[in-house]
């Protein structure tokens, strides 16, 4: 069984450092084999906050997709946003904006949802949502297919609407050869299905990580961060939230949620 990491919104500049250590144990003790960040690494875009990041990331010791997020944009520079507004982001993790990961049992696209004429929102253009179909439809049978945005495909509470990710419904609609769609930016965890046209049973999942490690969290939720543990020979993948236990100083499971994975049957 594979397992993949996926943590979200550290925002670095606000972190906690007992959060910090216990989740460098806790990967020590999951051993994962590679992690995914769905942005907003930094709480400021500041070359100080991207270079700490950047050492907590090594630490680990394992393959790591970065994307940015909003507040990897610098706010209060005008001159830099317009001009350079990924500088720092690139001088930490490369100038590569939407990497992809692949391995035996993984394919992770990972695309930069960020505007710098935007504040908050994010979008996905007509071009990323076709070159991001043809992609998936390259992948090879047994490989968990999985999309990393920053802002949500799709939401669980009224008031986070605003917060969806434009272009999300015409993204959905092509993205049919996914299996997850892993996000952040609310700081709220969850795992939503994407209904298919004609009331078919769910075969996409969105999956939502908290804030891993920062000050800045949600609705009574401590820290967390998300393990996926994708069962090839079953054709399952096992989605586990952890949250950080002042009490226990560590990360805990949470939650577990299980689903099928359509293009197993297309491997077997």
């Amino acid at each position: 069984m594979s397992v993949l990491l996926h943590v979200s919104d550290p925002h670095f500049g606000t972190e906690r450092p007992e959060v910090m250590q216990a989740l460098h144990a806790f990967v020590r003790q999951q051993a994962p084999a590679l992690a995914v960040w769905s942005g907003d690494i930094t709480q400021r875009a500041h070359a100080a906050q991207f270079a700490a990041a950047r050492r907590f990331m090594d630490a680990l010791a394992l393959p790591q997709l970065v994307i940015p997020g909003n507040h990897d944009i610098p706010l209060f520079n005008p001159y830099a946003r317009l001009f350079a507004p990924y500088a720092n982001f690139c001088a930490a993790f490369g100038e590569v904006l939407e990497p992809v990961l692949e391995t035996p049992d993984f394919l992770v696209i990972g695309l930069n949802t960020t505007r710098p004429r935007h504040h908050r929102d994010g979008e996905v253009s007509e071009a990323q949502i076709a070159a991001t179909a043809t992609r998936l439809a390259q992948a090879r049978p047994g490989q968990l297919r999985i999309v990393v945005v920053h802002q949500p495909l799709a939401v669980i509470t009224a008031s986070d609407r605003h917060n969806l990710l434009q272009g999300h419904e015409a993204a959905l609609q092509a993205w049919r050869d996914a299996d997850l769609f892993l996000g952040g930016h609310i700081h709220l965890p969850y795992v939503c299905p994407v209904a298919d046209a004609g009331g078919a049973s769910p075969t996409r999942w969105v999956v939502q990580a908290g804030t891993a490690v920062s000050r800045r969290t949600r609705d009574g939720i401590d820290n967390s961060v998300n393990l996926l543990r994708h069962d090839a020979s079953a054709g399952e993948c096992h989605i586990e939230r952890w949250d950080f236990s002042g009490a226990a100083q560590a990360f805990v499971l949470a939650a577990t949620t299980s689903v099928i994975l359509r293009h197993y049957t297309r491997a077997s």
